[in-house]
């Protein structure tokens, strides 16, 4: 059976809100920010993602764990780019001011050897395309944990696109829950049978030959899921003409001007971008520090 988010109705400002009218700004932030690598617009563009979430009265214990592997993804993404300056070099700054060289650094499995040097540049780089992903996850953490899970199809369709890809859509906000249900029941399951998790030990190949009792079961589970699916869908004939929906939706003057300022949004960062601003900005002490 596939599930859905942990929503709740809480007759908020942001619940009250269309769905539809909800993804188009969404979307528009999305593309908008995006488009720049100054810190300041970033943060800007941050603190509108922080101030729908906590309009829509979210908790930490219920958006726990999407921060927390959404974080752990991208401290793990800024620390690779800031060793690496992959991205910065070259599209974001041409040029670069030393303010340390660290070195020579092992690493400890491979025994490579390396000089890593701190430029400013590289580091403003990495700090900034932190605080875009996290204004990015804190825009798309707030959708499937305030839309009605009865309500993704219609809104999908609503948009304009297709039956078809209305109902894809909708599989897909379902999937990762139905993943993560699927793959604490195995758990349970091998644990109530002496399999110890927590007491893996070896190398990487090794751990991942060990999770074999979990991966397959779920894997396979997620195959047959997909296949009943695609049987209840042919058994009521899905596809062969349009569909109707139980629910339907009607814009308010609210979603209309949503709307209308997340086309503003769009259309001046993307003028913005387009004349030449909103480049890398790297901060006046910082490159005093690397002169000094």
């Amino acid at each position: 059976m596939l599930i859905a988010w942990k929503y709740r109705e809480r007759n908020t400002v942001i619940q009250r809100l269309d769905p539809r009218a909800r993804l188009i700004f969404m979307l528009s932030v999305l593309v908008s920010v995006i488009q720049f690598w100054d810190l300041r617009i970033i943060l800007g563009f941050l603190t509108v993602a922080l101030g729908q979430y906590f309009l829509a009265k979210l908790t930490w214990r219920e958006t726990r764990r999407p921060w927390l592997l959404m974080g752990c993804i991208i401290v793990f993404l800024t620390f690779l780019t800031f060793l690496t300056g992959r991205g910065g070099v070259g599209t974001a700054y041409h040029e670069e001011h030393l303010l340390a060289r660290l070195g020579p650094l092992s690493l400890p499995i491979v025994g490579w050897s390396f000089t890593l040097d701190v430029t400013a540049e590289k580091t403003v780089f990495a700090i900034s395309q932190m605080v875009r992903m996290f204004a990015i996850t804190a825009m798309a953490i707030t959708i499937p944990y305030t839309i009605d899970p009865s309500l993704y199809g219609v809104t999908f369709r609503g948009l304009g696109l297709p039956d078809k890809f209305a109902y894809a859509m909708d599989l897909a906000f379902r999937y990762v829950p139905t993943l993560g249900r699927d793959f604490s029941i195995t758990l349970d399951a091998q644990r109530a049978r002496g399999y110890e998790v927590e007491k893996l030990s070896g190398g990487i190949i090794s751990q991942i030959r060990k999770l074999a009792p979990l991966l397959v079961p779920v894997t396979i589970n997620a195959i047959v899921g997909a296949e009943d699916v695609i049987d209840a869908m042919d058994l009521r004939c899905f596809g062969i003409g349009p569909r109707t929906w139980v629910r339907e939706l009607k814009y308010g003057r609210a979603d209309r001007a949503l709307i209308v300022v997340s086309v503003l949004i769009f259309a001046a960062s993307t003028a913005t971008s387009v004349i030449g601003y909103g480049r890398l900005w790297v901060p006046g002490f910082v490159l005093a520090w690397a002169g000094g």
